[in-house]
């Protein structure tokens, strides 16, 4: 069922003009299932005009019948749920009901950008003189480079597309070349919902290529990427140097806290299904476990439990839980984490290595009492290695959990109110979660500070980013 995927670009779908083509794996046979079409810089041109030409259509078209196509490629998206999840079960490892979760969360957020098309209001501000008419309105930016990663790759491109369909901007997404075919039947939803020609383009290559091409290009006016912090201040430089918004949604090292009056079960549980969604590839995936003294050894027991009892497999396999990572550089970067954690004085409690030879699966790791020295108390490991370290007070593990430069999300289990609203305000973090898991929701805010990003994706804050406002003054 997988076919080589191919550009999409000005209504059109096309091979790359050079003809290099650039092979995708499987993560859980090492096997080479297809191919995706490479874009040169005669294909990023052509992308270019052809989104200029489709933002001069696409903004001009009222928010209500924008709104319309994005629901109706919704329905699209659900409709064909089960191939594109299997899609990306296979190019991207995750277990199919993962998968399945991101379709449906997909047109889910979709559709909540849809009906903000129709609320992108301006505001009335009351005159100092007779006669005077104030207002503001708010108006596309323009075209906009969205860059997306690998580990959800059609929920990431939706989380801008959407937001720039909404508020009438065209898009050239520049998708991940490992998993190419489920973003291209997402932007095939939005191009059988409607939208014209140019409005959407999609585009895979060399990342710095494109990325120096589009940002540079003085059509873009909007940049927004999801990935790592090391290429995202490279790709915020750029943009500054050239004078376009940009949104920076980039790495995470969230710590999660859990205090001994916490419901340990509620703890337990919600931490662990977190941890090891997706193999621990996402940004806001918990990492650095603090633990209160007197707590610490049963919960480190529980934990370990449940970490050992995920069935890890092929994603399109029955009853699995955990999939591979999704390339050889993780598989490679997760050994070495591990290794530098045992050497600096952490305790494998369970996992710890890489499973069979085929397939790039790794056991779900639990490491006690992990030195603050350790490579992955410090950088983020993107992968299933849990760091749990106990803690004696409260300004102990906030200390702790606020020591590195990263701040994007935050978890917290207390029963205590009085320490959670002071975990809320102490707390260096752009989302936190207080005893349950309540993030990367279509309607509340995503992103972070410090080095986590700049602007936040989901909500009303969403839209905003691809939003100018003018004030209009008149007599």
């Amino acid at each position: 069922m997988y076919q080589d995927t191919l550009l999409y670009i000005d209504g059109s779908w096309r091979g790359g003009s050079a003809g290099e083509m650039i092979a995708v794996i499987n993560p859980a046979t090492e096997e080479v299932i297809g191919t995706v079409a490479k874009a040169s810089e005669v294909d990023l041109g052509e992308a270019v005009s052809a989104a200029q030409r489709g933002f001069s259509v696409w903004r001009k078209v009222p928010a209500l019948d924008r709104a319309q196509i994005m629901r109706r490629a919704s329905a699209i998206l659900r409709e064909r749920e089960d191939r594109i999840a299997r899609l990306i079960s296979i190019e991207q490892g995750k277990p199919l009901y993962e998968a399945l979760n991101e379709v449906r969360a997909t047109a889910e957020t979709n559709n909540w950008f849809a009906e903000e098309a129709t609320r992108s209001y301006g505001r009335v501000i009351p005159a100092r003189g007779e006669g005077i008419h104030q207002f503001t309105v708010r108006e596309p930016v323009g075209p906009v480079a969205a860059f997306t990663p690998w580990n959800f790759p059609i929920l990431q491109i939706v989380c801008k597309v959407s937001a720039a369909l909404a508020a009438g901007c065209s898009v050239i997404v520049k998708a991940p070349e490992e998993t190419p075919a489920s973003p291209a039947e997402l932007v095939s939803a939005f191009a059988e919902a409607g939208v014209p020609r140019g409005v959407v383009n999609l585009v895979f290559g060399e990342p710095s290529e494109i990325s120096e091409y589009l940002i540079s290009h003085p059509v873009i006016r909007k940049v927004s990427f999801t990935g790592s912090t090391a290429v995202g201040k490279q790709l915020a430089s750029l943009a500054g140097l050239h004078m376009k918004r940009a949104t920076m949604e980039l790495g995470g090292h969230a710590p999660a806290i859990v205090f001994s009056d916490a419901d340990l079960d509620a703890a337990v549980t919600g931490l662990s299904t977190q941890k090891f969604k997706n193999a621990g590839q996402v940004c806001i995936s918990p990492t650095r476990f603090l633990i209160q003294e007197s707590i610490f050894e049963t919960f480190v027991e529980r934990f370990v439990e449940k970490a050992a009892s995920i069935e890890v497999g092929d994603g399109l396999a029955a009853g699995t839980r955990m999939g591979p990572l999704a390339n050889k550089r993780r598989l490679e970067a997760i050994d070495a984490y591990v290794s530098d954690a045992v050497k600096t004085g952490g305790e494998i409690r369970t996992g710890g290595k890489r499973i069979g030879n085929q397939g790039y699966f790794y056991e779900p790791t639990v490491i006690a009492n992990a030195s603050i020295d350790a490579l992955a108390m410090n950088e983020e490991p993107f992968g299933p290695i849990a760091l749990v370290r106990p803690f004696r007070t409260f300004d102990d593990a906030v200390a702790e959990a606020n020591r590195l430069p990263y701040g994007l999300a935050a978890y917290a289990y207390t029963q205590s109110g009085k320490i959670a609203a002071a975990l809320g305000a102490a707390l260096e973090s752009g989302m936190v979660s207080i005893n349950h898991l309540g993030l990367s929701l279509p309607e509340t805010p995503f992103g972070g500070v410090k080095d986590s990003g700049v602007g936040s994706e989901g909500g009303t804050e969403g839209i905003d980013a691809y939003l100018s406002t003018k004030f209009i003054s008149q007599v």
